[in-house]
């Protein structure tokens, strides 16, 4: 929204007077450090949740794709993260770091560990966001990668095998290629979800502390609904965009490089 409202016209009414304002929104965003820190906050996010989870799904997946008992059991119990409310996995979570009898301080007590802030201490508070993020969106690309593995040709695997090809080998050459489709689709999937994190700050930490947790999408809720300021927050959320538009870029490129 380029547009104000004059300063100097007192009227409060829509017969008040307009002024273009151009890119000032633009401008004043780059020099806000609430804006700066939530938008480092949310590369920061998106860098470390974007591939651990990817990493990790694809390992549980290559695991629940064998032969075991209780298959059906591990798998519902890697999803149901998913399709639980993010405010009930926040309010779980929010018991689980409480520092006085909260599950994370009471085990890590069982090995010396002195007690932890995790959600009031500014050190802590971002990779304990992350830690959840991470751990709510295992499920869905799980499912993903495994669906993908159980479409990989059992020939070429054979064929693999037979000719002296080991597991790694054949991961490399054979499953990993099979599976690009499905892992760049995780891949723009994941980085859009995690830019558009709310849920999880909202309940957990409310952005704080200190701004510490402070990410795009809760600023852009702030400032349009808390401030009113609608053309401020359509300018923040028009360099989300941008954002995004550049990650996803940028993991089709390396994608595509993977392919060579």
């Amino acid at each position: 929204m380029p547009w104000r409202r004059s300063r100097n016209d007192p009227r409060h009414d829509d017969s008040g007077d307009w002024e273009w304002i151009g890119v000032d929104n633009y401008v004043e965003l780059f020099h806000d450090a609430a804006f700066l820190k939530a938008f480092t906050n949310t590369v920061v996010y998106a860098v470390v949740v974007v591939p651990i989870a990817m990493a990790l799904a694809l390992t549980v997946a290559l695991g629940l794709n064998q032969k075991v008992r209780g298959l059906a059991i591990f798998r519902t119990a890697f999803y149901i993260p998913t399709v639980t409310a993010t405010v009930a996995v926040a309010t779980v979570w929010l018991w689980i770091y409480n520092p006085g009898s909260g599950l994370a301080n009471g085990f890590l007590s069982l090995f010396g560990f002195g007690r932890s802030q995790w959600l009031t201490s500014p050190d802590m508070a971002l990779p304990s966001i992350i830690t959840v993020g991470i751990w709510q969106g295992l499920g869905a690309k799980m499912i993903i990668y495994l669906a993908a593995l159980q479409g990989v040709s059992t020939e070429l695997v054979e064929a693999a095998t037979l000719d002296g090809a080991n597991r790694w080998q054949v991961f490399r050459h054979v499953t990993w290629p099979s599976i690009a489709p499905a892992q760049f689709f995780v891949l723009i999937t994941s980085i859009v979800g995690t830019f558009q994190v709310y849920d999880l700050v909202y309940v957990m930490t409310q952005g704080g502390p200190g701004g510490a947790t402070n990410v795009l999408v809760f600023d852009i809720y702030q400032h349009a609904f808390q401030g009113l300021r609608l053309g401020y927050a359509s300018a923040e959320t028009v360099i989300m965009i941008l954002l995004i538009s550049a990650f996803i870029a940028l993991g089709a490129k390396l994608q595509g490089a993977g392919k060579k």
